[in-house]
C-alpha cells in the first residue's frame, strides 16, 4: 500500500511547458512564396508573418503589434534576400528578413498609402504604385527616387516590370480599367491597353515577353502582342478571375490537358476552382473535379473565393490563398492537394486529439469546416458536410480513427480517417434537433451510439449502425436514427459526457443544475445543485465514482454519485470556467476558464498547483492525450497551444542543479580556506549568496594588509559582478552589524571607477537610491555614538584629576598627624593646583577691594573622593607651608593683627594672583586637549 501511494505520488503533474503554439499568421492581404520554397511571407495587421512552408510553423516576425503602423504592402526580392513593407503613413522600410533588423527608412513621396509594389528581374528597382495615380520607381542602391510615371487615373491594383531587362519598360493597371506602359529610358508612356471594362487583377508574360495576358473580375482574359501593344484575343471565363498563371512552355502535362505548343494559362476566381484555357482557342482543356476551397454553406461571401494564386518553379507547385485565409499547395501536373496551412482559426470553440498515437488534433472554430492538423507539420486537411458553424467534437476511444461533430444546423455527424491515407470523410449524419447541437459525447466501451445535447433542452441518443456499414465510401453519409430522445432543461444543454462504464449520462445546463441519467431509457438518477450560475462542462472522474462540474460562477465541484452530494468545491478561477477534465487516474483536475488562465489541481489537498498564463482570452477547448503527455487548449485568441508534462525533466534539472550546487558550495568552501579571494567572492557572486559573500568581504578586512587586499579583489572583477557585489552591498548595508563592510565596498568601488563608468552598471541608480537612506542612518548613529565617546573621555579625565587631588589630600592629612608643627594656622587655605599657602581673611575684614576674578578663584575649591565616590568636605589644612615672599611666619607674629593688618592683606592678594594666574593655565590646557579629542 505504501509504495502505491508513494508511486501515485510520484505520477502526479507539476508542469507543463509550451510545446507548439499555432497562432494566427495571415489576416488578409499579399501571400508570397521564396523562389527557393522554404519560406512564405504573409501579412497580419502591422506584421509580416514569416513561415516554413515544410513545418507551417512561424520562424520570423517582421515588425511589431505595438506598431501603430498598418501594413498596406509588401514585396521580397527576387533574389530573396531584401524585404520592403510600406505602412499607412506613408513610409518604406528595408528588412535584412533573415535577422529582422532594419536597413533603412524613407518616405514614400507619395500623396496617400502604397497599394502595391515589384522588384525588377534584378533586384535592384523597386517600383511603387500608390493611391494617388502615380507610379514611382526607386534606385536601391544608390538610395534614390530615379522615375516618378503619371498617366493612369484611381488607385493602381498591380505595377510589373518587362521581364526583358533590356526594353526598361513599366507596367501598370488602375482604377480607370487601363494597362499603362511607360518607358524608363524617357519617363514618357509608351501605349494603353484598353479592353476590360473592370479592375485588371493579375499580368503574366511568356517567357520571351512578347506575349502578355491579363485577367480582371469582368469575367473575361485577354491576349496581347506587347511588341505593337494590340490584342490578340478575348477569352471569356464566365467568372472574376483574380489570378493568372501561365503554363511553363516547355512543360505537357496530359493530366491536366496540355498537350501542345500553344499557349495556357490557369485561371483562379470566384468559383474556387482551378481551371486551364487554352489562349489562343479560348477553350476550357481542364477544370479542377472538386472545390476544395469552397464552403458547403449556403452562406457564400459575396466576391472570389480565391484571393491569389501563384506558380513556384522550384516546388512546382501552385499556392492559393482563399477567402477564408487558407492557403493551400496544389501539384501543377494534375491539381492534387499537397498541403494546406490555415492562416487564421478565429474563435476556436472545441479541439480533440485524434488519430492513432494522437498523431492529428481536430478543431473546431467559427466555421462550417472541421479543421484536421497533422501535428508534425501542421497542415491542415478541412472536413466538409455541416452547413453551419461546428460546435463541439469528440473522438471514440474505442476507435480513434471515428469522430463525431455536432453544429449549428441542428445535425451531428460521424467522420472516419483512412489509416492509410489519412483521409477522412464522413460516414453518418443523423439530424432531429430544432436547434443548435451545443455538445457531443461518445461511447467509451464500444462505437453503438452518441449522445448529443442542444439548445432546444432535449437529450438525444443515437444509435450507429455495425461496423460493417464504416466502410461505405459512397459520398452521401448514412443517417443515424434516435434511440432516445428527453426533455432534460429547462435551459440549454452546455455539455454532455457518457460515463466510462457507458452506464451513465450526466448534463449540465444554463439552469444552474448537473443531471445524471440512466443510459436505458433515459431515467433521471439525480440532481445536482449547488452552482450559482450556469454549468458549462460535467466530467466523469476515470477511477472513482465521482463527478466534476464547472460553472460560470467561478468554481468547480466534485459530487459524489452515491448520494449526489458535494464533497468538494475549488475555488480560484477569477472567472467562468468553462472546461475541466480528470488527470493522473483521478487525482488531478486540469480546468479553463474565460480570463484565459489554465489551471492544475491536486484534488486531495485542493489546492492549484500550477497556473499556465500563455491565452490571452477566453480558453473555450482543452482536451488531454491518451497518455497525458500532452494537452492541447485553443480559445477566443485564435491560438492553438499544444502543451507537454515537463514534470519528470524539471526533476531532473532540479535534481543536477542541486548536485551541481553542491559542487559548487564545496569548492568555495576550499577556495576560502586557501584563501583565494579572488576566486571565492567571484563564486559566491555566481552563486548568489550575499551572505558568504559578506563572511568572505569580512575574513579579507581582518588580514593585515585587509584594504589593500579587498581593493586588488574588487579590480580584478568584471562590470557585471561588480554590480552584483554592489545589489549585495545594498543588503548587507540594511543591516548595522553588517555596514562595515558594505561601506567599505562601496568605498573601494566609488574610489576605483569614475561616474561616467560607474552609471554603466547595471541598475546602479537603484542601488545608489537605496543605499542613501540607510547610509545616513548609519552616519547620525555614528555621530551619536562619537559624541557619547568622548563626552566619557572627559567625564574619565575628571575623574583621574579628581583621583589624584583626592591622592594629595590624603597625603597631606598624613603628614599633618605625623608632625603637627609644620602645620600653619587656621587663618591659611592652600590651593591644591599650585599648593600655595595663601592666608584667609577673617570674615570681619574688609574685603570690599577684591575683584570678580578674585572671587571666582577663591571659589575653586577641589573636592576630595573616598573609594566609593562620596564627596566630603574642602580640605584647609595641608601639610607643608612654603615661605610667602621670604617670611616666615608663625603664630606670634600675628598676635598683633591690627599692626601687620595692612602687610598681610597685601600679600594675601598677591598670592591669589598668582594662583589665578596658574589656574588659569591649567583650563586652557585642558580645554585644547578636548578640542583635540573631538
Amino acid at each position: 500500500m505504501g509504495a502505491s501511494t508513494i508511486d501515485l505520488k510520484f505520477n502526479l503533474k507539476e508542469n507543463f511547458a509550451v510545446e507548439t503554439k499555432y497562432q494566427a499568421f495571415y489576416t488578409g492581404g499579399h501571400v508570397q512564396v521564396t523562389h527557393d520554397g522554404d519560406h512564405m511571407f504573409c501579412a497580419c495587421g502591422t506584421k509580416v508573418q514569416i513561415v516554413s512552408v515544410e513545418t507551417g510553423k512561424v520562424v520570423k516576425t517582421i515588425g511589431t503589434d505595438e506598431s501603430s503602423d498598418e501594413l498596406t504592402s509588401f514585396v521580397v526580392s527576387n533574389d530573396d534576400k531584401i524585404l520592403v513593407t510600406a505602412g499607412r503613413s506613408g513610409l518604406l522600410r528595408q528588412w535584412d528578413w533573415r535577422t529582422g533588423t532594419i536597413m533603412r527608412t524613407w518616405k514614400s513621396i507619395h500623396v496617400g498609402p502604397v497599394a502595391c509594389m515589384t522588384f525588377d528581374p534584378t533586384s535592384t528597382l523597386l517600383a511603387t504604385g500608390g493611391s494617388d495615380s502615380t507610379i514611382k520607381v526607386w534606385d536601391i542602391i544608390k538610395q534614390y527616387c530615379t522615375h516618378n510615371l503619371r498617366g493612369a487615373q484611381g488607385v493602381f491594383s498591380i505595377v510589373h516590370f518587362h521581364p526583358n531587362i533590356s526594353r526598361l519598360q513599366m507596367i501598370g493597371a488602375a482604377d480607370d480599367y487601363k494597362i499603362h506602359v511607360w518607358d524608363l529610358n524617357t519617363s514618357r508612356q509608351l501605349a494603353v491597353l484598353e479592353g476590360h471594362c473592370s479592375v485588371v487583377t493579375s499580368l503574366s508574360f511568356t517567357s520571351d515577353g512578347n506575349k502578355m495576358i491579363s485577367s480582371g473580375r469582368d469575367k473575361v482574359v485577354l491576349l496581347w502582342d506587347m511588341t505593337s501593344f494590340q490584342s490578340l484575343k478575348t477569352i471569356p471565363v464566365y467568372e472574376s478571375v483574380e489570378s493568372v498563371i501561365l503554363v511553363p512552355e516547355d512543360r505537357r502535362l496530359c493530366q491536366i490537358g496540355v498537350t501542345t505548343d500553344n499557349i495556357f494559362f490557369i485561371s483562379a476566381g470566384e468559383k474556387g476552382i482551378l481551371q486551364v484555357w487554352n489562349a489562343q482557342s479560348g477553350q476550357l482543356v481542364h477544370k479542377q473535379e472538386s472545390c476544395l476551397v469552397a464552403s458547403s454553406g449556403a452562406n457564400l461571401p459575396e466576391g472570389s473565393l480565391i484571393m491569389q494564386a501563384t506558380y513556384n518553379v522550384k516546388l512546382n507547385t501552385i499556392s492559393v490563398v482563399t477567402y477564408e485565409h487558407n492557403i493551400v499547395f496544389f501539384r501543377l501536373d494534375d491539381f492534387s492537394l499537397i498541403k494546406q496551412f490555415v492562416g487564421y482559426n478565429d474563435d476556436i470553440l472545441d479541439i480533440k486529439f485524434f488519430g492513432a498515437e494522437d498523431t492529428h488534433l481536430a478543431v473546431a472554430t467559427n466555421s462550417s469546416n472541421i479543421k484536421v492538423y497533422k501535428l508534425d507539420t501542421f497542415s491542415c486537411q478541412l472536413l466538409k458536410g455541416h452547413m453551419d458553424i461546428v460546435l463541439a467534437l469528440d473522438v471514440f476511444p474505442k476507435d480513434p480513427y471515428m469522430m463525431a461533430s455536432s453544429s449549428k444546423d441542428n445535425c451531428v455527424r460521424i467522420w472516419k480517417m483512412d489509416s492509410d491515407s489519412g483521409e477522412i470523410t464522413c460516414v453518418f449524419s443523423g439530424c432531429g434537433h430544432t436547434h443548435a447541437v451545443g455538445t457531443i459525447s461518445c461511447s467509451k466501451l464500444s462505437m453503438k451510439f452518441v449522445v448529443s445535447g442542444s439548445q432546444d433542452t432535449t437529450l438525444k441518443v443515437w444509435n450507429i449502425p455495425t461496423s460493417k456499414h464504416l466502410t461505405n465510401q459512397s459520398n452521401h453519409p448514412e443517417t443515424l436514427s434516435a434511440l432516445f430522445t428527453e426533455h432534460a432543461h429547462d435551459k440549454d444543454i452546455n455539455s454532455v459526457v457518457v460515463a466510462p462504464n457507458d452506464k451513465l449520462i450526466a448534463t449540465g445546463s444554463q439552469d444552474k443544475t448537473a443531471k445524471i441519467w440512466n443510459l436505458s431509457g433515459l431515467s433521471l438518477l439525480g440532481v445536482l445543485r449547488g452552482h450559482r450560475r450556469g454549468v458549462w462542462c460535467v466530467v466523469f472522474s476515470p477511477v472513482d465514482q465521482v463527478l466534476a462540474t464547472s460553472s460560470a460562477d467561478g468554481t468547480i465541484k466534485i459530487w459524489s454519485l452515491t448520494d449526489f452530494t458535494c464533497v468538494m468545491t475549488f475555488e480560484g478561477h477569477d472567472s467562468s470556467v468553462l472546461k475541466v477534465t480528470f488527470l493522473s487516474r483521478g487525482m488531478q483536475l486540469l480546468s479553463s476558464s474565460s480570463d484565459g488562465n489554465v489551471k492544475l489541481w491536486t484534488i486531495k489537498v485542493n489546492e492549484c498547483v500550477k497556473t499556465l498564463d500563455e491565452h490571452t482570452d477566453k480558453v473555450w477547448a482543452l482536451t488531454a492525450s491518451s497518455n497525458e503527455a500532452f494537452i492541447a487548449t485553443g480559445g477566443a485568441d485564435s491560438n492553438i497551444i499544444l502543451w507537454k508534462d515537463v514534470t519528470e525533466q524539471d526533476k531532473e534539472e532540479a535534481r543536477k542543479k542541486e548536485e551541481s550546487l553542491i559542487l559548487q558550495e564545496q569548492k568555495l568552501t576550499n577556495l576560502i580556506q586557501q584563501k583565494k579571494w579572488t576566486k571565492a567572492l567571484s563564486l559566491a557572486i555566481t552563486l548568489e549568496q550575499p551572505f558568504r559573500a559578506l563572511n568572505i568581504v569580512k575574513e579579507i578586512l581582518t588580514e593585515t594588509r585587509g584594504r589593500e587586499d579587498l581593493e586588488n579583489v574588487i579590480s580584478q572583477m568584471r562590470e557585471d559582478q561588480l554590480g552584483v557585489l554592489l545589489r549585495f552591498s545594498v543588503t548587507w548595508n540594511t543591516n548595522s552589524k553588517h555596514c562595515g563592510a558594505a561601506q567599505t565596498v562601496i568605498s573601494v568601488i566609488l574610489k576605483s571607477y569614475s561616474a561616467e563608468e560607474l552609471l554603466e552598471f547595471p541598475e546602479m541608480k537603484e542601488n545608489v537610491q537605496s543605499l542613501l537612506p540607510y547610509t545616513e542612518r548609519h552616519f547620525q548613529r555614528m555621530n551619536r555614538l562619537f559624541q557619547q565617546a568622548t563626552f566619557l573621555d572627559y567625564m574619565w579625565q575628571c575623574m583621574k584629576l579628581g583621583e589624584e587631588k583626592s591622592s594629595l589630600s590624603t597625603v597631606a592629612t598624613r603628614n599633618g598627624s605625623e608632625d603637627n608643627t609644620n602645620l600653619p594656622e587656621e587663618g591659611f587655605v592652600i590651593d591644591h593646583l599650585k599648593s600655595s599657602v595663601v592666608p584667609e581673611l577673617n570674615e570681619d575684614e574688609d574685603d570690599s577691594e577684591e575683584t570678580e576674578d578674585e572671587k571666582q578663584i577663591e571659589n575653586i575649591k577641589p573636592l576630595s573622593f573616598s573609594k566609593q565616590g562620596s564627596q566630603k568636605e574642602p580640605i584647609k589644612k595641608f601639610s607643608k607651608a612654603k615661605p610667602i615672599n621670604g617670611n616666615n611666619f608663625s603664630q606670634k607674629h600675628y598676635s598683633g593683627k591690627k599692626a601687620n593688618n595692612l602687610k598681610r592683606k597685601a600679600s594675601v592678594k598677591s598670592c591669589q594672583l598668582k594662583a589665578k594666574s596658574q589656574v588659569k593655565k591649567r583650563v586652557n590646557k585642558k580645554s585644547s586637549y578636548s578640542k583635540f579629542k573631538t
